[in-house]
């Protein structure tokens, strides 16, 4: 089959389409035939051997196919899988975390059958592919955890809060995370502040916030107030600016790793937790029906060809993805 792959780690240079061998299935497993890629963030911290953070770098066996977000049709099923039939359509976000061993650049998948769901019927490949791990993050941080493994961001498990009746800002409202999350607390009833810059907000109220915030006119945390839940798509170091954008009681759920201001927040009696998204087609199913009845919409910034991948890793580097990225097979 064909697929992309790296030998060692680097910039998008790295990565070679080229002749691979197709996977083997075992029990539990199903050979998807895939048609559609979902890009994600993972995908290039592993391509460049987790640069920005040494400390979280794999260990890998090159050469490594990356990703792990598909969308296809069922090749093949192995023993001990009842929930799918060759001819099935299905999409998920395959064995993460589990670095180097998803292996979604390709054209044949084999993919545990519990990390897969029916992909809806009214989303094509691509759209369906791109919603897998945006999605199960989005839906792991604000609606339901799912599983009960150690986290390994904090001590504690995380909590998601109830939403309805509640404010919530999202940062980052305009990526992958941030415009599935945005759609969820509405779906949940929660009134949404949109934090994108100023060419995505008719898109952001397309998709039903309520109120917009322009980061590159005004700095969210110096005009939101008495927010009761930030969800900070963007995360890192400067997540700690949005506690004074949150009352007393509220919560405040940094998606990527960096905050390290406990004792202020502790102070101000707001909750600081993280998740680790894992995958689970369970609650995959649950989202394929809100895709499928148009509650929950994926936007797609650009598609590319597998043989592509550089360039749309490179258009990744560039920054100011509006929605996903996604790569088409076949």
């Amino acid at each position: 089959m064909k697929a992309v792959q790296f030998f060692e780690f680097g910039g998008p240079e790295v990565l070679r389409y080229a002749d691979v061998p197709s996977p083997s299935l075992k029990g539990g497993e199903v050979l998807v035939r895939v048609r559609a890629v979902g890009l994600n963030p993972p995908d290039w911290y592993l391509r460049d051997g987790y640069s920005a953070h040494p400390e979280l770098k794999p260990a890998v066996s090159f050469p490594v196919i990356p990703g792990s977000d598909v969308s296809g049709v069922v090749d093949a099923v192995a023993d001990g899988v009842r929930d799918f039939s060759v001819g099935d359509e299905v999409f998920g976000m395959v064995r993460f975390p589990s670095y180097g061993e998803s292996a979604a650049y390709a054209e044949y998948v084999a993919a545990p059958a519990s990390d897969l769901a029916l992909k809806p019927a009214g989303v094509d490949h691509a759209h369906a592919a791109a919603a897998a791990m945006s999605g199960l993050t989005a839906w792991q941080f604000l609606i339901d955890v799912g599983h009960d493994v150690q986290n390994p961001l904090q001590p504690g498990r995380h909590r998601p809060v109830p939403l309805e009746g509640k404010t919530v800002l999202v940062n980052g409202a305009a990526g992958g995370v941030g415009h599935l999350a945005l759609q969820l607390a509405k779906w949940k009833g929660a009134r949404v502040i949109a934090v994108a810059s100023g060419a995505n907000e008719s898109f952001l109220r397309e998709l039903g916030a309520d109120d917009f915030i322009d980061y590159t006119t005004s700095a969210p945390e110096d005009v939101a107030h008495d927010v009761d839940l930030v969800l900070d798509s963007v995360g890192g170091p400067k997540t700690a600016r949005f506690l004074r954008t949150i009352r007393r009681g509220g919560a405040l759920f940094p998606v990527f790793p960096g905050f390290s201001d406990a004792d202020r927040a502790a102070s101000l009696g707001v909750d600081v937790s993280m998740t680790q998204v894992r995958s689970n087609g369970r609650q995959l199913a649950q989202l394929a029906r809100l895709l499928d009845d148009g509650t929950v919409r994926v936007a797609i910034d650009s598609i590319w060809p597998l043989a592509d991948a550089r360039e749309a890793h490179e258009r990744a580097a560039r920054g100011g993805v509006r929605g996903k990225l996604a790569l088409t097979v076949g």
